[in-house]
């Protein structure tokens, strides 16, 4: 692995710093190069390319939209050892303490940025001949409106890839892309028979708590849990994103359920998108797909949780 970082990073100088330390799915750590320092995540595991190359277009398209600070992706490269590499800026972090309120703030303004994309490009229709403007080509990296939900790529959450295929409804993206591809590896894997009874009662209860609703399609981190996030010296990071376009609530589902965000964060939050009626069903219904995820992932630890979930949003 140390050759191939040489060579896509241009050092002689590759040494390890000691920072770092893996997570639930991958392994990571500081590396010392010609030019600085950077940050290398690695997983032997045969999708860990698929995986990696999600996470870099994911930390890419949050990038664009110059709200919340990511780390920047440097390259996705095959391990010659099993797997595959993603290196990233490296960026001394700690908890976050200090900056709950602005990234509250700026998390609100990434989920707002593609419907003020949208604003825009209707403006640019609307001039004379709809040609938009003679800048339109200057930024490659640039965001473009999506009016769909999916994504234009596979990203994972966890290590499991999620269906990111286009669609036009956001209830039946969530159900059918979403909770139906997690139960259906329940089904492959435990044959778990009340979770299954209960998803041929909600799947038709899901549109219900969209009525009168239009959902508008939001840049998602996808998996904004407490131990994705932290803070620089000059304000909040977020990082391991599984980004998607959907519903702007979905954030926040995993962002309540193992804790790491204040009140302040909230608050925030909810000062530039206030809650929806509704809000607190569809916020069950949302951490209904962590809990599926997280039975795949990690075991019946967390059928409990899933199948109390399903049970109170089919009465």
């Amino acid at each position: 692995m140390d050759e191939i970082l040489k060579e896509a990073l241009g050092t002689v100088t590759l040494k390890r710093t000691g920072k770092g330390g893996g997570g639930c799915i991958n392994e990571g750590e500081a590396y010392l190069i010609d030019t600085g320092t950077v940050f290398v995540k690695y997983n032997k595991k045969p999708q860990a390319r698929e995986m990696f190359d999600g996470e870099s277009d994911s930390l890419k398209a949050i990038a664009a939209t110059q709200t919340v600070h990511v780390p920047k992706p440097l390259h996705v490269l095959d391990n010659p050892e099993g797997g595959a590499v993603l290196v990233l800026e490296y960026l001394d972090l700690k908890g976050l303490t200090r900056y709950s309120r602005q990234l509250g703030e700026e998390l609100a303004r990434m989920h707002l940025h593609n419907a003020e994309l949208g604003k825009k490009q209707k403006e640019q229709e609307s001039y004379v001949g709809g040609q938009g403007t003679e800048n339109d080509n200057e930024d490659e990296d640039r965001l473009l409106y999506v009016n769909q939900f999916g994504f234009h790529t596979t990203t994972c959450c966890g290590y499991l890839p999620q269906d990111n295929t286009f669609c036009d409804d956001w209830p039946t993206f969530y159900a059918r892309q979403r909770l139906e591809h997690q139960l259906k590896l329940i089904e492959k894997d435990y044959g778990d028979k009340e979770s299954r009874e209960l998803w041929s009662r909600l799947q038709h209860k899901i549109p219900n708590f969209f009525k009168d609703m239009t959902i508008e399609p939001s840049l998602l981190h996808g998996d904004l849990w407490g131990g994705n996030v932290a803070e620089s010296t000059t304000g909040p990071v977020v990082f391991d994103p599984a980004s998607f376009y959907g519903h702007h609530e979905f954030e926040l589902a995993i962002a309540g359920m193992f804790g790491g965000f204040n009140s302040t964060f909230y608050q925030a939050y909810h000062n530039l998108i206030p809650k929806a009626p509704g809000f607190e069903a569809r916020h069950k219904l949302y951490q209904l797909f962590h809990y599926l995820n997280h039975w795949n992932h990690f075991g019946t630890g967390y059928r409990g949780s899933s199948i109390s979930i399903m049970k109170h949003l089919v009465k």
